[in-house]
Order: structure tokens, then C-alpha cells, then sequence
């Protein structure tokens, strides 16, 4: 059988924006560009536009995490700043809290969220590598003992030279083995294929025939 332990940042299951993020922080940046540009030469102050910052400081916050997103938050609330300056917008403290409040929440909440799932999704691969690793040895184990036992059985029946070529095999294929092993904890891939059909051989020769 073979198996595949994908390091977290290559991970296929990834979704597009941890997968590319200097795209998904392009598209953000294309995005409060493009919200900034929508609320200086459109509506009035009690149109909702502002609120349309929450996209890209989530797609950051989602992407690289809780400073980021906090950052994301931050640049939002400078956007409006200006905004406000430019177009001599009257605010009431109630209508800058509604506007600046849910953006500064947003991209620490979204983005420690991001983090901690990003670690535990790190946690769970590491753990699923480590109980790969294991079988792998369990399987080396199998193998060098039932090697053994059939060299040894070939040796009290005096067939010296079934018995030395059995060993020899056994030898070849630990080593084979442990290199794969090496292998998969050195890169996080996968070890040989085949290995069961190896114990399979090994299995025939340990029969008394």
C-alpha cells in the first residue's frame, strides 16, 4: 500500500487562499481599494458601504492570521478616516462605533479562529505521520523476525545454504525498509510500495513445507 503524509502547507485539501496567499492578499487589497473608491464618489453617510470592509479584513484574517487581521481591521478604520475627512462627513460617536467597532472585532476574532484551527490541523497530520512511522516499524519488526525464524529453521535442517540465503534476503530487505522508513520521516512522504507483498515472501518462506 501506499501511503501520502502532505506537509501542512501543501496540504491538497487547502482552500485557495492559504494554498496562494499573496493572491488572496492582492484580491483584498483590490478590494478596499475598490470600497474606498465606492464610498467617496457615491451614496451618503447613511448608506451602509463601509460595512463592505468586512470582506477583505476577513480574507486576510482567514489568511495569514490574528495580527494580520487585526492590521486588515486597523487599515479598514484609516479608510474611513479618510473618507470622513475628505467628504467632510458629519459622525455621530453612535456612527463611528457602528462602523468601527465590528471591523476591529472581526479580524483578531476571524483570525486567532484561523490559527488555531491551522495548528490543529498541523497537530492532527504530525500525528497522523507519527502513526505511519509506527506501522512502518511494526512491519520492519514482522519482518526481520520471520526472516529469522525461517533462516533458522533452514539451518537446524543442515540446508547451510538455504539458511545463508535466507538471511541475506532478510538483510536486503531490512535495509531496504529502513531506508524507506528514513525516507518518509526525512521528507513526510510515503514508504516503498510493496512492503506487504515483501512480508507476504517472508510469510512462505517461515511455512514448514
Amino acid at each position: 500500500m501506499l501511503f501520502s503524509i502532505w506537509p501542512p502547507q501543501a496540504a491538497p485539501s487547502e482552500p485557495w487562499f492559504r494554498r496562494h496567499p499573496r493572491v488572496a492578499l492582492t484580491v483584498a487589497g483590490v478590494t478596499f481599494a475598490a470600497i474606498l473608491s465606492l464610498r467617496m464618489l457615491v451614496g451618503d453617510p447613511m448608506d451602509a458601504y463601509s460595512m463592505l470592509y468586512a470582506l477583505p479584513v476577513a480574507l486576510v484574517a482567514i489568511t495569514c492570521g490574528l495580527r494580520s487581521g487585526l492590521a486588515a481591521g486597523l487599515l479598514a478604520v484609516g479608510l474611513i478616516v479618510v473618507w470622513v475627512i475628505a467628504r467632510d462627513v458629519p459622525l455621530s460617536p453612535m456612527g463611528w462605533a457602528s462602523r468601527v467597532v465590528p471591523l476591529l472585532l472581526l479580524g483578531p476574532l476571524l483570525g486567532d479562529a484561523s490559527d488555531r484551527l491551522r495548528r490543529a490541523d498541523a497537530e492532527r497530520r504530525r500525528l497522523e505521520a507519527a502513526a505511519l512511522l509506527q506501522r512502518e516499524a511494526i512491519e520492519i519488526n514482522d519482518s526481520l523476525v520471520q526472516g529469522m525464524v525461517a533462516a533458522k529453521w533452514s539451518l537446524e535442517a543442515t540446508n547451510l545454504e538455504g539458511g545463508l540465503r535466507i538471511l541475506d534476503d532478510t538483510i536486503g530487505q531490512a535495509q531496504s525498509l529502513v531506508s524507506g522508513l528514513i525516507r518518509s520521516a526525512g521528507h513526510g512522504t510515503q514508504a516503498a510500495p510493496g512492503r506487504g507483498q515483501e512480508n507476504e515472501r517472508t510469510s512462505d518462506r517461515v511455512r514448514p513445507g
